[in-house]
């Protein structure tokens, strides 16, 4: 998949189209699903989310601006539709895992499954500790494999921003990894 999506600078406003915008946006499905489903945390208002985030981009698609990237302005989209849904946000949205991957070690054996999931299980709870913000940054920069341009766009933030939040997201993330991990080992 593309990882920008941007659009060609030859089409011009007026070939922006309800077919054009079904290219661009229906290989994004899967993508803005799970990430409308970690910041929800229900499947069925992820589903009202992502098919509200459609319904808002199609009927703004003629602001789409062309030569610019489709998947952080889609991804701006469900966030803004996601943070207007909401008073005071929740501030416990678990990171999904995939619980049928395998262990990164290659062996898997019952034991090396049990350690794989607790360790999931920790950093999905630790993640759940940090400020949202944190959260998102991190979603998309490790999950979705956003790069710093496309995530300052789809946070409307400057770049210089999104490098800052992440490292201090990284750094908040490993220092609580830490504490719980010497807590487990201490207690």
């Amino acid at each position: 998949m593309p990882r920008g999506l941007v659009y060609p600078m030859e089409v011009s406003k007026d070939r922006l189209t309800a077919a054009t915008f079904e290219e661009l946006a229906v290989p994004l499905f899967d993508q803005l699903y799970n990430f409308a489903h970690w910041l929800t945390q229900d499947r069925s208002e992820a589903e009202d989310l992502v098919q509200e985030t459609y319904a808002k981009a199609l009927r703004g698609f003629s602001s789409f601006q062309v030569g610019t990237n489709f998947r952080a302005w889609i991804y701006r989209i469900l966030r803004n539709t996601f943070l207007t849904s909401r008073t005071g946000l929740k501030a416990n949205v678990p990171l999904d895992f995939d619980e049928t991957s395998e262990p990164s070690s290659g062996l898997e054996t019952p034991e090396t499954v049990l350690i794989e999931r607790a360790q999931q299980r920790i950093v999905q709870e630790t993640m759940a500790e940090l400020p949202v913000n944190f959260r998102e940054i991190l979603i998309l920069c490790e999950v979705e494999e956003m790069s710093y341009q496309e995530i300052a766009e789809a946070l409307a933030v400057p770049i210089g921003t999104v490098m800052s939040r992440l490292s201090r997201a990284r750094r908040a993330l490993r220092d609580r990894l830490r504490q719980k991990l010497q807590g487990e080992t201490n207690g």
